[in-house]
């Protein structure tokens, strides 16, 4: 099924609470210049995906993710700097309910913490991560600046409450515990930037990216040396790359060659590689650049493209039939 956004869909996201809820960040001018909005939509059987919530902003919104211990609350990454956090169940006029604006560029990427559920991480052009919390005072609890450009992406260990992963425009991948002063480990991943990570729901020490060089590499952080597998899968830079939470050796991508594809990333470490891709969609007809997958109904998949349409199906099927 599918949903018309005004502007360019950036980021979709599925509520941790809702087996039929998520959410679709967009920009107006493909996020070069202009408003933007942040979407809730519903899966309504037979009907389709229904708008239930919009929240306009004077800045294009790249990305978004749901609380973990509030059903109605969401944030969004701005372009102009700031983090918006929302509140589904108030109207307009009571959101944002915050406006966090401390990052001096563009916000690329939010992460709420699942396991401490009370924390999320921002990522930005100004080359840092931040962290935050609504319970305490209205500013970020920590900065974290080791990277030497732009942070594309920061993301929360499904496993740890103080572990988290962060992909950067200098081609590293670095790992970070908040207890630590520092960065634990930086991998140099990939020769050209890296525009997304992902942690493996099943095995903590495993990490996904993926980058502009057009490939997916998985990562044992125990053994960094060497990458546990390559997915050499698109004809042109990964956008986003998530790992599927119900299958350990599945990993989805959307990529700027408008593809979404699904992969089977232990295939690929085999000795030889075989052929890892399990399928491949091509409903979008422009930029595929958000994605994520339903923690709460197996197989089900969501993306948005730069074409303003957001798409909900099984992983088994396809956009157009469900």
């Amino acid at each position: 099924m599918r949903f018309k956004t005004m502007f360019n869909g950036y980021s979709l996201a599925f509520s941790p609470f809702f087996e039929n809820r998520l959410a679709v960040t967009t920009s107006q001018n493909f996020g070069i210049i202009g408003n933007g909005q942040q979407y809730v939509l519903d899966v309504v059987p037979g009907q389709g995906l229904r708008e239930v919530a919009r929240f306009e902003t004077a800045d294009g919104l790249y990305d978004c993710c749901w609380s973990e211990e509030n059903e109605n609350v969401l944030v969004s990454a701005s372009g102009d700097g700031s983090v918006k956090v929302w509140d589904v169940a108030s109207g307009p006029r009571a959101n944002p309910l915050r406006s966090f604006e401390e990052h001096t560029h563009e916000v690329y990427a939010v992460s709420w913490n699942q396991v401490r559920r009370d924390c999320f991480l921002s990522a930005s052009w100004d080359d840092t991560v931040k962290l935050w919390s609504l319970h305490g005072p209205p500013r970020s609890e920590r900065t974290f600046a080791e990277h030497a450009y732009c942070v594309y992406a920061a993301v929360w260990s499904p496993q740890h409450a103080d572990v988290f992963a962060s992909a950067s425009g200098d081609c590293t991948l670095k790992i970070w515990d908040v207890r630590q002063p520092h960065s634990t480990l930086t991998i140099p991943a990939h020769e050209y930037e890296i525009l997304s990570c992902d942690w493996n729901k099943y095995n903590d020490c495993v990490v996904a990216t993926g980058s502009v060089d057009k490939s997916v590499k998985l990562w044992d952080i125990r053994n960094p040396r060497r990458e546990l597998a390559v997915i050499p899968g698109h004809q042109y830079a990964v956008r986003r790359v998530k790992c599927s939470p119900h299958d350990e050796a599945i990993v989805y991508t959307c990529s700027y060659d408008m593809t979404v594809a699904a992969w089977n990333w232990k295939i690929a470490a085999s000795e030889p590689p075989g052929d890892s891709c399990v399928r491949r969609w091509g409903h979008h007809t422009e930029f595929a650049v958000g994605l994520d997958c339903s923690v709460l109904v197996e197989g089900l998949i969501g993306s948005c493209g730069w074409d303003s349409q957001a798409c909900v199906w099984p992983a088994t099927g396809d956009p157009v039939s469900f």
